[in-house]
């Protein structure tokens, strides 16, 4: 959905580097030039971090995971990137993220997200990561489109208000081997009016619920953020 032909593609959550790989091949799959992807990731556990440097390596991948491996809210080690993709399945629901320590963080723009669980600090941090003209990509548990916890909706609310949201798609069940529960795709654009690569979005959000995406698939396109959602999710 995003298509990520050139530029900056960062992934903070980056496991073993499965998203890296996706990228590339759509790049070659649409006859692009994998040099024109600068990558860049972080992840936290010592072997995945390891396993995804090597993951990279054996396709001739070149990559920026940091020096080692680090936790993404305690110790971002691109703090000043501003990336032009954002692709991630970071994990769901975390409540020992450790925000407490994190209360006035320059990356909580629109709300300081509840120190139970980081859905919302890792959609903050994303968006704080996004170039002017940068999209991302995020797979969220679907408990992120209703919460109100502990601001949890304040910041849903200001995400809207300054039109960061580009799509929401709702996912079937049993995606993950991980976990059964359901899951959302946030796409989100740092400038949706005047964006080269796209036709003017403004105030628009796209709203598609694909949870029965081989019986009963009904898109809803161009929702104006003034309108109700009801009948797409």
């Amino acid at each position: 959905m995003l298509e990520p032909y050139r530029g900056r593609t960062y992934d903070p959550a980056c496991g073993s580097g499965g998203m890296f790989v996706q990228s590339e091949k759509f790049v070659e799959e649409h006859q692009g030039k994998v040099e024109n992807l600068s990558i860049y990731g972080q992840e936290i556990n010592s072997t995945t971090w390891k396993l995804c440097k090597m993951n990279l390596a054996i396709r001739g991948l070149d990559a920026n995971l940091g020096d080692h491996h680090a936790d993404t809210f305690h110790n971002d080690m691109h703090k000043t990137l501003k990336a032009d993709y954002i692709i991630a399945n970071p994990p769901f629901n975390i409540s020992d993220w450790g925000g407490n320590h994190l209360t006035d963080d320059v990356r909580w723009r629109y709300g300081t997200p509840p120190a139970g669980n980081a859905n919302y600090a890792w959609l903050q941090h994303m968006v704080y990561h996004l170039g002017p003209n940068g999209s991302a990509g995020i797979v969220l548990a679907n408990g992120s489109l209703s919460s109100n916890t502990s601001n949890e909706g304040e910041i849903r609310k200001n995400l809207l208000e300054v039109d960061l949201i580009d799509a929401i798609v709702a996912l079937p069940d049993k995606l993950f081997y991980s976990t059964g529960i359901p899951v959302s795709l946030w796409i989100l654009n740092r400038n949706k009016e005047n964006n080269p690569s796209y036709r003017s979005r403004k105030h628009e959000v796209l709203f598609i619920d694909a949870r029965n995406l081989d019986l009963n698939y009904q898109p809803c396109y161009n929702v104006n953020m003034e309108a109700t959602a009801k009948n797409c999710i």
